[in-house]
């Protein structure tokens, strides 16, 4: 009996590491060529989109990967590598609202208030990425996160026919990043049996927003 746990075990683990290593190169392989860190080489894109998290930590300070992708999607604004920008994020209970956090820190960095719209349904990066097309309207985006995470948007984006490009955001030193890192390599097991298994959708779609200079933030 114990020689079959341990062999139940042995195969469990095997499994684990094939899926983790898997996940992982199939989806750095789906952003090669996608991802751009110089602001002076990525191509125009109408509508960025930044993937949300929350503005502070969990013991009250202040969120370095939140404060580099602000300051990242700024910086294409200031560029003019975007015209329009979507901010996704949680805001699934009362005083947690990633999206407006987002947004009062772009207007801060002097990003235009009118050309920034609020995706208050951005509970995962799946969410974000589908309501990116077919809430937004958009068919193609680029995506303004750290590398790690724009890797698996990309990835999310290709198989939903939304062409996407990555702006990544300044690194988080290690000492602060740990464990987001490894909470990242799950989330990418969980994505591919999402898009590969379960055909996982969006919690809400809800109406069409139309993304333009004469009606910013109007439902259609």
């Amino acid at each position: 009996m114990k020689r079959k746990i341990k062999i139940l075990i042995a195969v469990i683990v095997v499994l684990l590491v094939g899926m983790l290593v898997g996940s992982g190169m199939l989806i750095r392989s789906s952003a090669e060529g996608r991802l751009y860190s110089d602001v002076s080489l990525i191509p125009f894109r109408k509508t960025g989109i930044v993937l949300g998290c929350s503005r502070k930590l969990a013991d009250g300070r202040n969120n370095l990967f939140f404060a580099y992708r602000v300051s990242a999607a700024a910086k294409l604004f200031k560029a003019n590598k975007i015209s329009f920008l979507i901010v996704s994020g949680d805001n699934h209970v009362v005083g947690y609202d990633e999206a407006t956090d987002m947004k009062h820190a772009l207007v801060a960095a002097g990003a235009p208030s009118e050309k920034i719209y609020c995706d208050f349904a951005g509970f995962r990066t799946l969410d974000s990425m589908v309501r990116a097309k077919e809430v937004f309207g958009q068919t193609n985006i680029t995506v303004i996160s750290q590398a790690f995470h724009n890797q698996r948007a990309i990835y999310i984006a290709r198989h939903v026919k939304l062409d996407a490009i990555g702006f990544n955001a300044k690194e988080v030193n290690a000492y602060h990043s740990t464990s987001t890192k490894m909470r990242e390599q799950f989330a990418r097991v969980k994505t591919v049996l999402d898009i590969c298994l379960l055909g996982t959708q969006p919690k809400f779609l809800g109406k069409k927003i139309e993304i333009s200079e004469n009606s910013p933030q109007r439902e259609k």
